[in-house]
């Protein structure tokens, strides 16, 4: 009865030396992976979103540059009211260039509206308005 005794004692020992928490529960297992799933999401489309709108930009900095090449020629040679359809090759693509020239409220002036487009179509992406003087001095 001695050994039992002893034995039952070392037992209630070894009981209480032992941490109480030995690890995660699946629960916790469960609740954090789901946190991570949703952070993980969250950040993968800010990525991409992020990617888009740099995207985007890229071509609209590229389309004003185009128009703005295509203003400058215009003031460069003598132009005439008309709508023209025009296609420029810049920065290893290609590019729709839609002029439209009308005469302003000053004589001295044309009026010019310039849309851009890629040429492998959808809708344009730059829009802009300058004039160009109607007789070269």
């Amino acid at each position: 009865m001695a050994s039992g005794r002893h034995g039952l004692k070392a037992r209630q020992r070894r009981r209480r030396a032992r941490p109480k928490h030995r690890g995660f529960t699946l629960l916790e297992v469960m609740i954090a992976l789901a946190i991570f799933a949703t952070l993980a999401a969250a950040v993968i489309a800010a990525s991409h979103y992020s990617l888009r709108q740099n995207a985007r930009l890229k071509e609209q900095v590229q389309c004003a540059w185009v128009a703005d090449n295509q203003l400058s020629e215009l003031r460069l040679q003598s132009a005439t009211p008309g709508r023209q359809q025009l296609l420029r090759h810049f920065d290893g693509r290609d590019w729709i260039v839609e002029q439209t020239l009308a005469p302003a409220t000053d004589p001295r002036l044309l009026e010019v509206d310039i849309s851009v487009s890629p040429a492998d179509g959808g809708p344009a992406v730059y829009h802009t308005r300058g004039w160009i003087p109607t007789v070269h001095e």
